[in-house]
């Protein structure tokens, strides 16, 4: 399901660059609604595949980039991956110092460190588009694409509600403190409020198997009634389910994670009493923001607004339909 809330675009000064796919561009001038009269460079600057999630994404990103060079032969794309906020802030000043790129596809690996840097992008004319991870300060970017993270909170709340029993207690794994992960959390709360469960605690598992495996040991001296845990995330659900294993828990309590990695809805399928369901929150959403910024650049198509992608409880019923064997997440 997708929900569209798009605007039409003014001016046209966009893209991204560093690292990977390079290229010289010339400077252009903006044709009415969107569309250039002359090269244009886009660069792409995402988090490194960490986890399973950001492994889809940059294989999307990858896949996507290499598909558009083809379609639009006066596209220059550089993708650039950074394992910190440090380095995806010095690749975005090197682009803007050495590629003379037109604009910036963006998923921030942390919202505050990040957001001074976009500003000077755009600041400087430049087209920006923000995905996944939102900025700290509102209306910096022209697009922004995402999944639906108050949806992504609230189905997985509306869950536990519905299906624990009175007096259930629940832990929480957070990921990395950025206002996509806010935005979950408080729609998770406003969901069970009503309800009888108690949560015991919440802390940040960084959308990381490592940390979340922590987080949960953590979670598992401190409380010796636990009955569900919401991971918020399917790489720290496994995460999650190797602590509880580690501490011979197995059967004690449910996990829901969350993005539908393929491991984890196999799992649901076969009916895994530990994995009852599972949220949406698809890695794909990277295609879909370099290939409307792209459209910038190439049509008249209107591109500016917000774009969000909306999330589902993944059942045994369903499961099948969100089952990708091939895809590397």
């Amino acid at each position: 399901m997708l929900r569209r809330n798009i605007l039409v675009a003014p001016l046209a000064v966009a893209a991204v660059a560093t690292l990977g796919r390079a290229g010289k561009a010339a400077a252009q001038d903006a044709a009415p609604g969107g569309a250039t009269s002359g090269k244009a460079v886009i660069g792409v600057a995402i988090p490194s595949a960490t986890h399973g999630f950001m492994g889809g994404l940059n294989w999307h990103a990858q896949q996507t980039i290499e598909r558009l060079s083809k379609v639009y032969p006066d596209l220059t794309f550089v993708l650039s991956t950074a394992g910190d906020a440090g380095k995806q802030v010095n690749d975005i000043e090197d682009m803007m110092a050495t590629r003379n790129i037109d604009g910036l596809v963006v998923l921030p690996f942390e919202s505050e460190p990040l957001t001074g840097p976009v500003k000077a992008v755009k600041d400087a004319g430049k087209w920006v588009t923000v995905v996944d991870r939102g900025l700290s300060e509102e209306g910096i970017e022209d697009l922004y694409v995402a999944g639906d993270n108050t949806a992504f909170g609230r189905v997985a709340g509306e869950y536990f509600k519905n299906n624990l029993k009175p007096g259930s207690k629940l832990v929480v794994l957070r990921g990395l403190p950025t206002t996509l992960d806010n935005e979950r959390v408080d729609a998770f709360q406003k969901a069970l409020e009503g309800g009888q469960v108690e949560v015991l605690d919440m802390q940040h598992g960084n959308w990381n198997r490592d940390d979340a495996f922590k987080v949960m040991q953590d979670y598992l001296t401190k409380y010796p009634q636990i009955d569900a845990v919401w991971a918020a995330d399917d790489d720290m659900a496994m995460g999650v389910l190797e602590a509880i294993s580690a501490a011979g828990r197995d059967g004690k309590m449910v996990v829901v994670g969350g993005a539908g990695m393929k491991d984890i809805v196999k799992r649901i399928m076969d009916k895994d009493p530990a994995l009852p369901v599972d949220v949406t929150y698809p890695p794909g959403l990277i295609s879909a923001a370099i290939e409307m910024t792209a459209l910038h650049f190439t049509s008249t198509a209107p591109v500016m607004g917000r774009f969000i992608i909306g999330s589902q409880l993944i059942t045994p019923e369903n499961a099948a339909q969100f089952y990708f064997p091939d895809s590397p997440f």
